[in-house]
């Protein structure tokens, strides 16, 4: 029988927006506001720009995160997930790029739920890998015993980076980049069954083993 890529996870870490919680985030929209390249990532394009540019970037890109996070909602079985994860005794956290400020208001009273919570400002952002391995190093697990769950590009290279499972939540078609994720999902009840099984799976034949 063939393992399903999440059998031996230990620890689970969340992208947010998009992943966790609702978004109406246009980064489009965003970059034209900012005179930043279609292209071009907008966190790379504003820490290139003159310091007093970077401020007034910064407070744009500060501002719209604000009014997104205002009206952010559980995904649909998302709040579940974690919950069941947390009843398994398995750790998450959330490396997001989003800021701390948008990120406490989008959590507001869950944020209880997770163990660790990085933003762009404690760490350099995805698709960089500095977060994930920080959480691997407090949790002390080893990053191949470890999954980063996002909706986007960036959050597959971050977890390739890592030497971490990639886990891609598409709930809808399944972008062009899809076939680098070692895992693509579309609800999150799916993934809740999945990792109530094969944990329940792995405790029997521990137990097995053991006799």
């Amino acid at each position: 029988m063939t393992c399903h890529p999440i059998t031996n996870i230990k620890g689970f870490i969340f992208d947010l927006d998009g992943t966790l919680v609702t978004s109406k985030l246009d980064f489009s929209y965003l970059r034209t506001l900012l005179g930043c390249p279609l292209d071009q990532d907008i966190l790379h394009f504003i820490a290139g720009l003159p310091f007093p540019e970077q401020e007034h970037a910064n407070k744009i890109v500060q501002d719209y995160e604000l009014e997104d996070a205002r009206n952010g909602l559980w995904i649909d079985g998302a709040k579940q997930l974690i919950h069941a994860l947390q009843q398994k005794q398995l750790p998450v956290a959330i490396v997001t790029r989003n800021s701390k400020q948008a990120t406490t208001l989008k959590l507001a009273s869950n944020h209880i739920l997770f163990d660790v919570v990085l933003t762009r400002e404690d760490a350099a952002p995805k698709p960089d890998p500095s977060a994930l391995l920080r959480i691997a190093e407090r949790w002390q697990i080893p990053a191949t015993q470890l999954a980063y769950v996002g909706d986007y590009l960036y959050d597959i290279h971050a977890a390739k980076n890592a030497g971490m499972l990639a886990c891609l939540y598409a709930p809808n078609e399944a972008p062009n980049y899809a076939h680098e994720a070692d895992w693509i999902f579309n609800n999150f009840a799916q993934f809740k069954d999945i990792v109530s099984s094969v944990r329940e799976n792995h405790t029997m034949n521990k137990a097995n083993t053991l006799d």
